[in-house]
């Protein structure tokens, strides 16, 4: 037997990073870029070793170049974290998995280090492999706190709901993450929207790379906790601009999203020390005429525009600047 999945990567549209706040944000899937994982029964159980997980090189230079593309860790441990999550909760629900082994591979084609949920994408592709091939029903709403717990209990990252929900679920998400709805059930509240009520956007990304979630998201998370008024305070206005840019595009005024947008970025800067690179894509996008914001933790933004002739001057002036420009694929072909 042999199953197959593929998640794809995401961008925070609004509200951001509020998820891991009892916040509510509006999320979309990237289909251009996706992370691919392929399970067939085997002998044995193996996790194969793809391109990002080599440890051999024709030189010490094409090594520190590797290091400084993906890092000092490919897939491998999401992968046996996700394996050990699974067996966990099977274990935890009285679940008897069949005695069968399996052999995972998996190819990613999402820009690591750039905030587009690259690691939740694998863990999530992973996930759905081991449901199929064992059979196993997790109810929706519930799967992706089963992969949030993958990093989380497993690998230590802080991390929120969103990237995983819109990874499951996929198309134009809103979340609710109410403190009474996720301490009760333990999942928020998820309402698909139409991929078309969309205004056209973008999405930047540096090609020399951002900063990883677990480093950037680790200082607020502790201001919060011990109360900071000032960051408690952030992330109900970055709720609160989920929840407009919601009702405008259920109204159908998506167009009037962007000073959302800019309002999103200019809170996420009074509160995080945000790195230069990306706040010089958000601020290109600014000059002229556009409005952008970060999409995850950094090294990619996500912005709207109003027309063709608005694009054309974004891609050029930010591939000036070593900045890919792409329109986003939401929609299912």
């Amino acid at each position: 037997m042999a199953v197959e999945s593929v998640a794809y990567a995401r961008a925070g549209l609004m509200g951001n990073p509020s998820d891991g706040y009892f916040g509510k944000t509006i999320s979309i899937i990237i289909r251009d870029f996706s992370a691919k994982v392929s399970l067939y029964e085997s002998p044995e159980v193996e996790i194969i070793p793809s391109f990002q997980d080599r440890s051999k090189y024709p030189g010490i230079r094409e090594l520190v170049e590797d290091v400084k593309s993906n890092g000092y860790y490919g897939g491998i441990r999401l992968m046996k974290a996700a394996v050990k999550k699974f067996f966990d909760h099977c274990e935890t629900q009285g679940i008897r998995l069949p005695d069968r082994n399996f052999s995972l591979r998996y190819r990613s084609t999402i820009p690591r280090r750039l905030g587009l949920a690259g690691s939740s994408a694998l863990v999530t592709a992973t996930i759905q492999c081991l449901t199929e091939f064992y059979e196993v029903e997790i109810p929706k709403p519930l799967l992706p706190n089963l992969i949030l717990s993958v990093e989380m209990d497993e690998l230590g990252i802080t991390a929120g709901l969103q990237d995983r929900v819109i990874q499951v679920y996929e198309g134009v998400v809103y979340m609710d993450f109410d403190r009474d709805l996720m301490e009760g059930r333990g999942y928020g509240e998820y309402e698909e929207l139409d991929p078309a009520l969309l205004p056209p956007l973008f999405i930047a990304y540096r090609t020399d790379l951002g900063e990883g979630s677990e480093t950037i998201h680790n200082n607020v998370r502790q201001r919060w906790l011990a109360g900071d008024p000032d960051v408690v305070q952030a992330m109900k206005d970055f709720a609160a601009y989920a929840e407009e840019a919601r009702a405008l595009l259920k109204a159908g005024k998506g167009l009037e999203i962007g000073p959302l947008m800019d309002k999103n970025f200019a809170r996420r800067r009074s509160i995080f020390n945000l790195d230069p690179g990306t706040v010089e894509m958000v601020e290109c996008a600014r000059s002229l005429g556009a409005h952008a914001k970060y999409a995850g933790s950094g090294g990619a933004v996500v912005g709207m525009y109003y027309d063709e002739e608005m694009y054309g001057r974004l891609v050029h002036a930010m591939g000036e600047k070593g900045i890919a420009v792409m329109k986003p694929r939401v929609e299912a072909s």
